[in-house]
């Protein structure tokens, strides 16, 4: 398989670094082709602007969008664009690997996004008209790729459970899981998520870096977050969930097929909810 991890950690000794090394390692032993997008290291521009775009005669006001749109289609994209764009054609997988900052990934990683995920290439894509509007949400050019969040949280398992005062982990996640990586047509897999990293000890991380590597291993089977494809059937002629699916769900798993994917929540059945420094999901006695 091909491997594109994709980043954002601005200590390379830090165990963000530290887990993406070994992960690294692991898949290259395993026979594995592994490319790493290491954007500190790149000095990643996060800001998209008019730089982005080399050819634009600098007439009137700037829609980065329209922009963004002939740039991709005359080939005329930033070096740096078109090179990220090519790796994510090239991958099998996608990891985005990087530490959780104020509720979200780091801005670096964010305006990877904003300036990879060009017009054409990751959105508007496909006719765009009646029940259809375009390619998305579990279609689009990276359809039949899978990708997974790989994430490192300072905080407690519990603060991010359903009675959390940080909120939900799936609810801080959503923008990323379903937004960034379904919408333009990866298969979503459960995330790897790593709590209370700072006082993680050896044995700790090294359990860390033993499920991370086992996680990646084993992506190609893992059952994806079932979520519900835009043009599948379960949505009406303007893109809204038809009455009668869903039943009392509620929220973002209304978005899900059954059973839902909820990380870190207890179900009332048995297994080992126990906060700890490797977390356990809602799957791991299944």
């Amino acid at each position: 398989m091909k491997y594109l991890i994709v980043y954002a950690h601005p200590e390379p000794t830090s165990l963000s670094g530290y887990l993406k090394d070994r992960a690294v390692a692991a898949l290259k032993a395993a026979g594995h082709e592994v490319v790493v997008s290491d954007l500190y290291s790149m000095k990643w521009k996060a800001v998209a602007d008019e730089a982005d775009f080399p050819t634009r005669d600098g007439g009137g006001p700037l829609n980065y969008e329209h922009e963004s749109k002939r740039a991709f289609a005359s080939g005329s994209q930033s070096p740096e664009v078109a090179e990220e764009q090519r790796r994510l054609l090239w991958a099998d997988a996608v990891i985005l690997h990087f530490p959780i900052w104020w509720y979200g990934m780091p801005a670096i990683l964010k305006g990877w996004i904003d300036r990879v995920y060009a017009y054409g290439f990751a959105y508007g894509v496909g006719p765009h008209g009646g029940p259809n509007w375009g390619k998305r949400f579990g279609e689009g050019v990276l359809e039949g790729r899978r990708a997974m969040v790989a994430m490192m949280v300072g905080g407690r398992m519990a603060h991010y459970g359903p009675r959390g005062v940080n909120g939900a982990m799936d609810d801080i996640l959503w923008p990323i899981q379903h937004g960034l990586l379904f919408y333009p047509g990866l298969t979503v897999v459960p995330p790897t998520v790593f709590y209370e990293v700072g006082r993680a000890d050896a044995e700790a991380v090294e359990k860390m870096a033993w499920i991370y590597i086992d996680r990646l291993l084993s992506i190609q089977t893992t059952d994806p977050i079932p979520l519900r494809e835009q043009n599948g059937g379960d949505y009406d002629d303007v893109q809204v969930l038809k009455t009668g699916i869903g039943g009392d769900v509620s929220g973002h798993a209304l978005h899900q097929r059954e059973p839902a994917y909820i990380s870190n929540t207890w179900l009332g059945k048995s297994g080992d909810y126990t906060p700890r420094h490797v977390p356990p999901t809602s799957r791991d006695d299944e």
